[in-house]
Parts: C-alpha cells; structure tokens; sequence
C-alpha cells in the first residue's frame, strides 16, 4: 500500500475532500527513528509537524514515567502545533519506528476544513459521535432519520362521523386505500383489519354505525419525525396506519407497507408476522429474522439505542402474543397480575436475542393462583426458547421468579434496608424492571426504589456491587485481550449500565434506559455533564461496536459472543475503544471515592 492510500484510510484524513488529499500527499514526508529514540521532548522546542505512526509504536512519558501507547495509524504532536507550546509529554520510539508528517503550514491549511479539524479540538464524546457518523453506512436506499413526512404521497381521505360501515367500506374502495379517517372530536380511523376484525369476524353488518368499531383518537406523529421513531413507534402501538400532523392538520397518512418497501428486513414486516400466531410453534425462527431487522437498521445509519429500543419493542409484543395465547389456554387470571422483564430487555437495549430475564407479579397471593400463574410462566418461557431465547442460566425466568406483589415489596426492602454485597451483585438486573403486559401496577415497586437515594448504606453496596467489571486496560493503557478479543460488554457496556445505575437511583430517578439515566443523572448535578456525554458518546459506540461483530459472525455461521478481536478494528477505532475505556476506568475510581466503597466491610 503506497503511503496516501494509508493516510486516506486514517481518521480524521478520511474525511478530506480529493483537493484536500492533494495538499497531503504534496506534504508528506516520511522519517525513521530508532528504538529508544525521543521524537518530541517534554519542555523542548514546540513540534514543528503532525506527525503519523505507520510502523513501529511509541509511547508518551513524563518525568520518565509512560502515560500512553501509541499504535500504527495514531496521530501526535498536534497540541504542541495547536497551542504553539512546548510539548507536554517526551514521545519515545518503543521500536523502530516509521512515521508519516507533515509540516505546520500544510496541516493549517487542512484545519480550514471543519469535519477535519473537529477531530482535534473536540473531546471523546464529540470525537466518537462524529467517527460514528462518518462511517458512511450508508448501505441501503432509505435515510432513517428522514421526516417521516417525506413519504406523504397523496392527501388524507376523511369520512363523516355519521357514516355506517358499508359508507366507509365504499369510500376506501373508491379511493383503493386501506384506511380512512373520521372527521370529529378526537379524530378517528378506520382500517381494513377492523373490517375484518371487528365487523366482519364480530357477525356485524354494514349498516353498524361508524362509530361502533372505528379507533378514536388516532394514533397521529408530527410530519417532522424521524423515519426510525415513527418506525419504533408503530411498532411499540401495535399500529399498520399512521396520521401525520402539522400545524394542528393532519396532513397525510402512511402505512407499514411504505416502510417495508423500503427496507426488506423491517421491524413492522416482523410484527405482521407476529401477529399471525397461534401457537408458541409458530414462532421458529423469530430470531433469526430479528438479527435480520437489527442489521438492516444498523446498515440504515440508527444508532445502537434506536436499534435496541426497536428490537425490544418487537421482543415485547411477542411476551403479549405469548400471555394472550396463554389466558386463551388457562382461562381468565384468577388476579390482576404484571409480567416484567429486567436487564438489557427492561433497558431496552437488546440488539440481538439473548438469554431470558423475566418474572411474575400477582396481586393476591392463594393455592389456585400459584397454580395458574406457574402454568402462564412455563407456556410463555417455552414459547420463548422455541422463538430462540436461550434460557437463563442463572435461572432468573418468571418459572422460578414469580411471587405476589407483596412479596415482592418486602424482598425489595430487604435489598435497601440490609444490602448484601452478594445479593446485591445478583439483584442489581432486577432494578430495571419494566412492565410489559397485564394489569397490575408496580407503582408499590417503584416508590420503594425511589427510596433508595435516601439510604446510603444501599448506594454504597450497590456502587461497589457495580464495580465488579473493570475496563482490560493496563498501566500505559494499552488494551488486554483475552481468548483472542476484548469482552466489550465486560469491559465496557456492564460497567456504564452500572455506573449509570447508581447515579440515576442518587438523582432520584426511575429511569431504565442508560442514556436517560445518565442525563437524568447530570440534570440532578449528579454527574457532570461532560462526564455523562462522554459516558452517553461511549455507551453508543462500544454497543454498535458489539453489535457489528455480532453481526458477522452470524453471517459467518458463528454464535455471536461479547468479544471483539483487535485486528478486527481501524487504528482510529483501536483508540477510540482505549479511550472509552480509560474514561470509564476513571468514571469507576470516581464512583469508588464518592461512595467510600473500600470503607465497606
């Protein structure tokens, strides 16, 4: 590889125009240094070059003490050109080391291009938002974060509220459309599934009144809504036909086959497919379609949130798919009750099928209640291993967790009142619960966990309980790798979830969502706000990291695990994931201090 086609592959040199790629290669100019060599001197004269790593590695010292690593592809010298002082910290050849530089006068010209030189005067978080934007992914036909709006192709068809059906019906076949709105306070619809439904399965004729089986209010979004929130949210309702307003006017309508028009693998495509259930034998293969979807929406440009709170949004209505066919089988609950799910899933931050982690709440507690809601528990757990969720393996399914909502309320005392570390190190999944279906409310739970700002003892255990996974970095920063790859989720994901976690609990709030409960956090002063940005920035990144080679290796035939092999990374990736991983690192001591955690016994 000649020397530009290496340094157009590089961040931030990737992001140049061709004009700018010329003044690069103009300027180049390749050096040696020896091992053991000092390139830039602490307190010696200013750099005079940006210089490159193209083979070889370095590392920065101080007072002769190594601070960082620097790796083939990485970039130094450019604070000392930025700020025109002397360098902060000696840079030493570790090994015979090849460089690519250029001087002062061709790298302020390439500043002149903003994408460029925000790589340089931004920190980790704008950093690795802008090296996710630029990955150009941009791999299939439709802009997820289009205005959903965009798709309106002709005007929305109303009917008078004084219609009867068969009206209706004629309007929608005069005008082939399967959905018309009906005028009035709150505004209605009506669609080909309630003429199926509700009119036609219900032994209704066409004269029934309008009123009797339309839907009302509509389910209606701004125009201005991004393609993928009005995609999740569709999903979420359960929904085929979607009203857009703007400026108070409904404007057009779209249906879900606009989406899967544009995307082959869509979520709602999956939900139709849902829908059409009938027995828990129905579902093979769900998971594979689901890695599908997840895909499709990672090439479209959604980040890994987006991504996770659609794939949750479909894992839930296949929990109510699974209990609706369950009440059909068992009968009516003798007592209102609530199934709940908690980890990744009650976050909604799962990409990918993994194991299960649910659980039962019931109202009242008597012998042919427990007998019911154990036979509901093991229809729908069954129901989802044969869709592809493992089971859990440390048995955390609603067959084993499943009590009466009083019950509940004491054992979550019990972790607030008198933590155990062990015990809290097990139940700290729990703490993100969220109800899915049914209809007992956890209210009770949820203002017991309010509680827990208030009892310090139970922050500090579980502070320390969410310190179990450490970041694999070493002294000088350099990344560890273990079985040939790095555990993203050990390393990275658990101990954000984590940190997150407890500080959203400080703060007070009953967010479940990592990224809520880090902002949640920082409104509270909880957590500065450039500490949760740059938490929020590496969450994102090491999660579409996880999920990208999960990906592959599906494609490849292989179970997808946690790890991510290091050659399988760009240079700019390889220090951006040292980066997050260091800030973590110091997130965690600063969490270890606050909480006086190596005070606990």
């Amino acid at each position: 590889m000649n020397p530009i086609e290496f340094v157009r592959e590089q961040a931030p040199f990737h992001l140049l125009p061709d004009e700018a790629l010329h003044q690069v290669e103009r300027g180049l100019e390749i050096t040696f240094y020896p091992r053991g060599s000092k390139v830039l001197a602490r307190n010696g004269p200013k750099s005079e070059h940006l210089y490159m790593i193209r083979k070889g590695g370095a590392r920065l010292e101080r007072d002769g003490q190594p601070v960082l690593h620097l790796e083939e592809g990485e970039l130094f010298g450019y604070p000392s050109l930025l700020s025109q002082d002397a360098p902060a910290f000696d840079v030493v050849a570790e090994e015979d080391l090849l460089v690519y530089r250029w001087p002062w006068a061709v790298f302020q010209k390439l500043l002149g291009y903003p994408a460029f030189a925000e790589m340089f005067t931004r920190g980790l978080a704008e950093s690795l938002r802008l090296s996710t934007r630029a990955e150009g992914l941009g791999l299939v036909n439709v802009d997820m974060a289009l205005p959903v709006g965009e798709l309106v192709t002709r005007p929305p068809v109303f009917v008078p509220r004084s219609f009867t059906v068969g009206e209706a019906a004629q309007v929608m076949r005069s005008h082939q459309i399967s959905s018309v709105l009906v005028e009035g306070e709150p505004t209605g619809i009506l669609t080909d599934r309630d003429l199926r439904n509700r009119v036609l399965a219900a032994g209704k004729g066409p004269d029934t009144p309008l009123q009797e089986v339309m839907s009302a209010p509509a389910k209606t979004l701004p125009a201005s809504t991004p393609l993928f929130e009005a995609l999740s949210f569709m999903v979420r309702q359960g929904i085929h036909h979607l009203p857009l307003e703007q400026d108070g006017q409904i404007i057009g309508l779209i249906t879900d086959t606009v989406f899967m028009r544009q995307q082959t693998k869509s979520p709602l495509y999956l939900l139709r497919r849902l829908e059409r259930t009938r027995n828990p034998g129905d579902l093979a293969g769900y998971g594979q379609e689901l890695s599908g979807v997840a895909e499709s929406l990672l090439l479209g440009g959604l980040g890994a949130s987006e991504i996770g709170r659609s794939v949750s949004a479909l894992n839930d209505q296949l929990v109510r798919i699974l209990l609706e066919l369950a009440e059909e089988r068992l009968g009516p609950p003798p007592t209102p009750y609530a199934w709940i799910v908690f980890g990744s899933e009650g976050r909604m931050e799962q990409a990918l099928l993994t194991d299960q982690d649910n659980a039962l709440v019931y109202q009242q507690d008597a012998p042919e209640t427990a007998a019911y809601f154990e036979q509901l528990a093991d229809f729908v757990v069954n129901g989802l291993i044969q869709a592809g969720f493992p089971p859990c393996p440390g048995g955390y399914m609603a067959t084993r967790w499943r009590k009466s909502l009083s019950e509940w309320e004491q054992l979550f005392r019990h972790w607030l009142e008198a933590p155990k570390p062990q015990e809290l190190l097990e139940a700290q999944i729990f703490f993100d619960f969220r109800a899915v279906h049914g209809e007992l409310s956890l209210e009770p739970l949820e203002r017991i966990l309010a509680q827990g700002a208030e009892k310090g003892i139970f922050l500090a255990q579980l502070a320390r309980a969410s310190l179990q996974f450490r970041p694999p970095i070493g002294f000088f920063r350099q990344i560890k790798e273990e079985d040939g790859g790095v555990d993203i989720k050990k390393g990275g994901i658990a101990p954000i979830v984590s940190l997150a976690r407890v500080y959203a609990l400080e703060a007070r709030s009953l967010a479940k969502g990592t990224v809520e409960r880090l902002q949640a956090a920082a409104r509270e002063n909880k957590l500065s706000q450039d500490g949760a940005e740059t938490l929020i920035e590496a969450f994102g990144f090491l999660m579409r990291l996880r999920l990208r080679e999960q990906l592959v290796a599906l494609r490849r035939g292989e179970t997808p695990s946690n790890k991510v092999p290091l050659e399988s990374l760009s240079p700019l990736e390889r220090r951006h994931l040292k980066e997050a991983f260091s800030q973590v690192r110091e997130m965690q001591e600063a969490m270890s201090h606050r909480f006086h955690t190596d005070r606990l016994g």
